[in-house]
């Protein structure tokens, strides 16, 4: 029989029952656990609003989702036709379904910096290679939640992007036409696809969403916060084992992230309310012309926060496959030459180097484009073991280190720009030289994150009251 916990004939009635709750399920725990008695680094920042904020976003917009759920049609004659009855003549419609697509666009908004706030402080590192996967794990569910949802309004944009994504996967050798089949669930997009695309939009990929977020949260809390000195609090404890630079979430952060959640809020209804489109970037200005399969529109072009990778996508031509190739032959060459490895493992690089290029060659170039846009994604789930530097957070590193965060970010909006453009051949080519460095950013970063002095990381969390 299980031991229950004895409490008071003179405790309050507040109490009695929660001690009934607690008896059969751990509330005050979990609530203990997580918040009241989970310490934190007392010298969070501005950039450790974000993951907050993310959470708030991803409860906005399940709950605006299930109000638009109510009235929409997932039916190709219909969806149309349903989104505009939802902003037209359901009581408030509009502002649900501009708080649902102003959401999406905010939600990577604050994924973004929350990813970068991760990335120069090092929160990938050990202890918290788990979290961060955890965390790229959502950011692709994200993508792939976005994607489908941009199919529903069923407009010009939303039709003819879902054509030029899904016919990506027929580039696959073999089973590519079949996928692009599988995927769409008929010869063109159509009804069977925004069905399938809808059920997953709504059920299978928010479920797997939440349960991500969790674990992420989970996973966060047992290991502990990082902070913007890369310093373990945990090192250092008092005697009751709390950590001396630690503050309990609850209430200093949970009033910290409010502040937070009121600017948020203050920004995303004034775009609401003044701008949603916020100038064909939120919603292009076709996306409110209906889905018509005779009539292509003059540039087709993802939502801004795909374009990044959508222009690595149109960066991979038959020059560039080229470019690629001689790349991975000096890198074999250089491995088979520099490397400390017994000559068998040479003979293995040697083969493996040849066979890439050969099949890097023989195949079409289209097929490439994908894989490059796939892998921008994949990459960052090896940060954690890309990174050698000596100390985690980019206070503590060599100087010169800020300037190549710097440089990523520039370029990772010049691909962003350059993905919301027609194709021209400077565009090409300087989305070319920002693929060539986004990958190089990660793919070199052995070698020169260990390069440089560090400066000396103190013992314990630098704070300056505010």
């Amino acid at each position: 029989m299980a031991h229950f916990k004895e409490i008071s004939p003179n405790a309050s009635a507040g109490e009695k029952l929660m001690n009934w709750v607690d008896n059969r399920f751990p509330a005050t725990q979990l609530w203990e656990e997580h918040l009241s008695k989970y310490y934190a680094p007392k010298n969070f920042n501005f950039w450790y609003f974000f993951g907050s904020l993310s959470l708030l976003v991803l409860v906005l917009q399940i709950v605006t989702g299930i109000f638009l759920t109510m009235h929409y049609k997932a039916d190709a004659t219909n969806a149309f036709a349903s989104v505009e009855y939802i902003m037209r003549d359901v009581p408030w419609g509009w502002l649900i379904r501009y708080m649902h697509s102003t959401g999406a666009s905010a939600f990577f908004v604050v994924v973004y910096l929350h990813m970068f706030r991760g990335l120069i402080y090092g929160s990938y590192r050990q202890p918290r290679e788990l979290v961060w996967i955890f965390g790229c794990t959502i950011f692709l569910c994200l993508m792939a939640e976005a994607f489908m949802g941009y199919l529903l309004p069923w407009g010009q944009m939303s039709y003819w992007g879902a054509q030029v994504i899904v016919n990506l996967f027929s580039a696959v050798p073999l089973i590519g036409p079949d996928l692009a089949l599988l995927i769409r669930g008929d010869y063109v997009v159509g009804d069977a696809t925004l069905n399938r695309f809808f059920s997953f939009h709504v059920i299978a990929v928010p479920l797997v969403l939440v349960g991500l977020v969790a674990a992420h949260i989970i996973a966060l809390h047992e290991v502990g916060s990082n902070n913007p000195d890369g310093v373990e609090i945990k090192a250092k404890k008092d005697d009751q084992g709390i950590p001396l630079d630690g503050i309990p979430f609850h209430p200093y952060y949970s009033v910290h992230d409010i502040m937070g959640v009121g600017v948020f809020l203050m920004i995303f209804t004034a775009i609401i309310f003044f701008a949603p489109e916020l100038g064909g970037y939120f919603l292009e200005a076709n996306n409110f012309i209906p889905a018509d399969p005779l009539k292509t529109p003059l540039h087709i072009a993802p939502v801004w926060y795909f374009t990044p990778y959508y222009s690595m996508l149109r960066a991979i031509t038959g020059e560039m496959v080229k470019v690629l190739i001689l790349i991975v032959l000096a890198s074999g060459a250089l491995t088979i030459t520099k490397a400390q490895i017994s000559g068998f493992l040479k003979i293995v690089v040697a083969v493996f180097t040849l066979g890439l290029a050969v099949m890097m060659y023989s195949v079409d170039a289209k097929f490439w484009g994908v894989v490059v846009m796939g892998g921008a994604v994949v990459i960052l789930f090896f940060l954690p073991w890309l990174d050698h530097c000596e100390v985690k957070s980019i206070r503590y590193k060599p100087d010169w280190h800020l300037y190549m965060y710097a440089i990523f970010v520039v370029v990772f909006f010049v691909l962003g720009y350059l993905g919301t453009q027609p194709p021209s051949p400077m565009g090409e080519r300087i989305s070319q030289v920002g693929t060539l460095f986004y990958f190089g950013f990660f793919m070199l970063m052995p070698w020169w994150s260990k390069m440089g002095q560090t400066k000396q990381v103190p013992d314990r969390v630098i704070f300056h009251a505010h």
